[in-house]
């Protein structure tokens, strides 16, 4: 039988040469257009196709009310000699407590303590776990939906001009709010809120603002308050731009304590359109960017930011489907 087949294999070894090249050629060119699915690295194959084909995760969202709201009122007039004013905005009655000078690492082994320790729901639980580490302390209270203007200031007495150089040990103000009533804090998951504050003083001149905030929950987890990054208006007018000199400055301040100026200084005038389309409103935030820039229709076509490049890992929907069409709704 060997022979035979030895002698058929002879006899038509033409035709035998031309299937096995075929089938190389076939399998080849499979394995360069990627007809099997299998990842090899081929000079035909550039790197943004293959990153394109990484899926991007839908990430699921939990709404939650947060039932503290707290803004800088004039913040070009704010300084350590002359104060600062805060406007408070709140669901329900509440209290705000201003820690002067607090201690970076006092501060930041207090929220730790809130998770494994204790529930810091009230100015007292924060201020045994500081162990007193701040300069001075002022408390208010605040009425539900006020939107009271409150003037918080270091007494004349403390003779403080600045809180040293960078890196600093001390924050110059943390801003604590608590829910007043015992019983409104069984009802909403997040029981307080800390909002860490640059003042400009004689040795760091960096622009007043809010540099962090913690929402603390019922559950014992804190989560760090981020803004979303939308598309600049083209309508800003050039007056409100800073001068590139203040520009420059601002940056190497914010590149000293290891922020960027794009964390800290949203646009004050952003577009709710599409960036890609500029048909559909945006809906989507793009992650770890934080960009909202996409519309429903445009995001699936995007494993990349269109803003920053950065790739996609995440995304989540501000709003769902029907929400938007109870909004087109109600305007019409």
């Amino acid at each position: 039988m060997a022979a035979v087949f030895l002698v058929t294999l002879y006899e038509y070894s033409p035709l035998f040469y031309i299937a096995v090249v075929f089938t190389c050629f076939i399998v080849t060119t499979g394995l360069v257009l990627g007809w099997f699915g299998w990842d090899v690295p081929v000079i035909l194959r550039n790197s943004e196709e293959t990153q394109f084909s990484t899926r991007v995760f839908k990430k699921q969202m939990r709404q939650v009310k947060n039932p503290f709201g707290l803004e800088i009122s004039n913040p070009s007039t704010a300084s350590i000699t002359t104060g600062i004013t805060l406007t408070t905005d709140c669901l329900e009655d509440s209290h705000l407590t201003c820690y002067w000078g607090c201690s970076v690492q006092k501060l930041y082994e207090a929220l730790q303590k809130h998770v494994y320790c204790f529930r810091i729901s009230t100015p007292q639980a924060l201020d045994d776990a500081l162990y007193s580490e701040y300069l001075y302390q002022e408390q208010y209270f605040i009425k539900k939906d006020s939107k009271e203007e409150i003037y918080c200031q270091l007494p004349g007495d403390t003779e403080i001009e600045d809180f040293g150089t960078v890196p600093r040990s001390r924050y110059p103000l943390v801003a604590l709010l608590t829910l007043a009533d015992q019983d409104d804090r069984e009802i909403y998951d997040i029981i307080s809120m800390v909002s860490v504050i640059h003042i400009p003083d004689k040795a760091y001149k960096l622009s007043c603002r809010i540099l962090y905030q913690y929402l603390l929950l019922a559950q014992g987890q804190f989560h760090d308050l981020k803004q979303l990054f939308m598309s600049a208006n083209n309508n800003s007018t050039a007056s409100t731009s800073p001068s590139p000199e203040e520009t420059i400055a601002d940056r190497s301040l914010l590149e000293k304590v290891g922020l960027s100026d794009s964390e800290v200084e949203p646009s004050e005038e952003t577009s709710r359109d599409c960036v890609v389309c500029q048909n559909g409103s945006v809906n989507w935030v793009l992650l770890p960017c934080r960009h909202a820039c996409l519309c429903d229709s445009c995001v699936r076509f995007f494993q990349q930011c269109p803003m920053c490049r950065q790739p996609v890992q995440e995304s989540f929907a501000l709003c769902s489907q029907k929400e938007q069409e109870k909004d087109k709704r109600k305007t019409l």
